[in-house]
């Protein structure tokens, strides 16, 4: 745990976010240096291996934090292979080195909100006869990856008939490629211009995924994960994120207000219903039904619940802290949608036999629902967030585009749309909307 603590989100209204000053809070951060623009180790003496310290994006951010807190950092280095691992040894509070958002994580801890897009792009020399990227998916095609980061999930999932052949050391992957070891290489939209600089005469295909980079927290971390989502909605409305982003990332398309409250929002919506499957299969594997009434009840009183203690928690220091707590029928009617929206997940997995060779799934009552809870926990902080007023529009094509992945109908995106501008309306206003239906169901 860390080294000391000095305030948390049930005393925000007393320090205002700021670290006690006879007991300065040590956060460790850990981190890659290996992962362009988001991580670098910064070597004196590249002979005798001394380190100076990380530079890239999410140094700067942790530093930037680490300021407007009062406390200060240490930063550890981690191997990709051994995150999770380290996540849970408790070698460092939070990772912040381009972590990218997948199932297997959000099992192990707690996301930040996301501060940044990506996409898994190829690379391969100029004069490579592929044109496309599902050519390289054949036998004896040569491809490296970094090994233990998300890429190289990416690179067995999309290239299963391909000779696959992580590197240990990410530095390695592109001079595999310079050196004929690879005929490709798997590398993101933010690293990518990095490697093309430095090895010229390679050209990129993709991207053919669509990712979001946040901050990785061991699951007990609640109050320090809150406390730097907090600070990174302020740092996104105040341009803070932006410039780190202009300094840091400056290539085409990364400059949305990604950590921006409706963004963020729906990114929780987007990573909770990513577990869906998880859920069915756990489900077929014991029995279980989809349905189940009872939990549904528990889980909608314990929402409410949650809403309200975020507000609670909300410093009145805030200039728009007058818009109140949504109403009970808003946050229900948001609930009830988002449940609805899981079902369809569930029961889309269900209609498929399950794979012979599937490995099992996790734990329900011990690993998925505990996941759930954590990605609630942030819905709730966000929901105390949004604007007083969201335009209908915008949210119906913005929550179509960040959901698009689940197979979600017109008809349910448009009901999560809704609930999200019900939401944001004032009280007087949210008061007219109805009741959703009676019956819900949660995993």
């Amino acid at each position: 745990m860390r080294v000391a603590v000095a305030c948390w989100m049930g005393v925000w209204l007393a320090c205002g976010y700021a670290a006690h000053a006879d007991a300065p809070q040590i956060i460790r951060v850990g981190t890659s240096g290996d992962y362009a623009p988001f991580s670098l180790l910064r070597v004196g003496d590249e002979n005798a291996g001394e380190v100076v310290g990380y530079a890239g994006f999410d140094p700067a951010v942790a530093r930037a934090w680490a300021k407007a807190g009062g406390f200060e950092l240490r930063f550890v280095r981690f191997r990709w292979p051994e995150l999770l691992d380290d996540l849970a040894a408790d070698r460092f509070d939070v990772a912040m080195s381009g972590i990218t958002v997948r199932t297997d994580r959000s099992l192990a801890g707690r996301f930040s909100v996301p501060v940044a897009f990506s996409g898994a792009i190829v690379l391969l020399p100029a004069d490579s006869p592929v044109r496309a990227v599902a050519e390289l998916n054949r036998p004896g095609t040569r491809i490296a990856v970094n090994a233990g980061g998300h890429l190289e999930s990416v690179a067995r999932a999309r290239f299963p008939r391909a000779l696959l052949r992580p590197q240990s050391d990410n530095e390695s992957v592109p001079s595999s490629l310079r050196d004929g070891r690879a005929e490709a290489v798997v590398t993101d939209t933010h690293e990518a211009p990095h490697w093309m600089a430095r090895y010229p005469g390679l050209r990129a295909l993709g991207p053919f995924t669509h990712d979001r980079k946040a901050y990785l927290f061991g699951a007990d971390e609640a109050e320090l994960a809150q406390d730097l989502d907090a600070w990174l909605l302020r740092s996104e409305a105040d341009g803070t994120l932006a410039r780190l982003r202009t300094d840091y990332l400056d290539e085409p398309g990364v400059h949305d207000p990604i950590a921006a409250p409706l963004p963020a929002l729906l990114a929780a919506m987007d990573e909770r219903l990513a577990l869906m499957p998880m859920v069915a299969e756990a489900k077929r594997q014991t029995g279980t039904p989809v349905e189940a009434p009872e939990r549904e009840t528990m889980v909608l009183r314990a929402a409410q619940r949650s809403v309200q203690e975020a507000a609670a928690r909300r410093p009145t220091s805030r200039g728009d802290a007058a818009r109140g707590v949504p109403s009970p029928r808003s946050v229900r009617r948001f609930f009830v949608a988002q449940i609805e929206a899981a079902k369809d997940v569930q029961r889309a997995t269900l209609a498929t036999p399950a794979g012979r060779d599937a490995s099992p799934p996790p734990d329900l009552a011990r690993s998925l629902r505990p996941a759930l809870l954590r990605i609630g926990q942030r819905i709730a902080f966000l929901l105390i967030e949004l604007p007083a007023e969201l335009d209908r529009a915008s949210v119906a094509a913005t929550t179509r585009d960040a959901l698009a992945r689940h197979g979600l109908s017109a008809a349910r995106l448009d009901e999560l749309s809704d609930a999200l501008v019900a939401l944001a309306a004032p009280p007087a206003a949210a008061t007219g909307v109805p009741d959703p239906p009676p019956r819900m169901q949660t995993p």
